[in-house]
Order: structure tokens, then C-alpha cells, then sequence
């Protein structure tokens, strides 16, 4: 069950779009880690940098995408930069369509 309530949250996380790149934050890489207990969601998420000024609405987004799923009973969003972010965390389709070179 917390397995499939994880996968749910994932997959509700796709509505949120990153404002400067234009895809969202799970084909990106933002989010690294994603834990369930008995209905409490912890998301662990990045930004592309420290001084990136979306942190906010991506928190935001975050936390308000995740409490629509079935199942989850709190939210909690961590914004870290460790490991920092980079073009190689995004899924290899949208990386090209950025036109960023293979990253091995």
C-alpha cells in the first residue's frame, strides 16, 4: 500500500511545471526522494539552483498536488541542494529536447 500511495503522489507531481524550463519537476529531477507513513507524505525536492526564484511556487505546487491523492493525510515539502541539481537528472528524452548533450 505504500508503495502504490508513493507511485500515486509521483505520478501527481507531473502537474507541476518548472517556470523557466517548461516540463515538470519529476521528468527534471527535482524530486529525490519520496517517502509514505500511514498516510504522511515527506517529498524531498531540488531546484535547478540556490537562488532559483521558483523554490517557493514549487513547494507550493508540491504540497498542494500531493494532498489531492487518495490516501494522504499531511504533506511535507523539503527544498535541499544536496546533492545540487544537475542537467543530467533530467530523463534522457527532455534532456535532448533542450538541447543538452549526453551525459553519460
Amino acid at each position: 500500500m505504500t508503495d502504490d500511495l508513493v507511485a500515486r503522489v509521483r505520478e501527481a507531481l507531473r502537474v507541476v511545471i518548472d517556470p523557466e524550463l517548461g516540463y515538470n519537476i519529476v521528468d527534471l529531477g527535482f524530486v529525490y526522494a519520496i517517502t509514505a507513513e500511514q498516510g504522511d507524505i515527506r517529498i524531498v525536492i531540488t531546484a535547478t539552483t540556490k537562488g532559483c526564484p521558483a523554490t517557493g511556487f514549487l513547494k507550493e505546487g508540491v504540497a498542494a498536488s500531493a494532498a489531492e491523492v487518495r490516501g494522504v493525510r499531511s504533506v511535507d515539502v523539503v527544498m535541499t541542494f544536496e546533492p545540487p541539481w544537475t542537467p543530467s537528472c533530467i530523463e534522457p528524452a527532455i534532456r535532448s529536447s533542450l538541447g543538452f548533450a549526453t551525459v553519460n
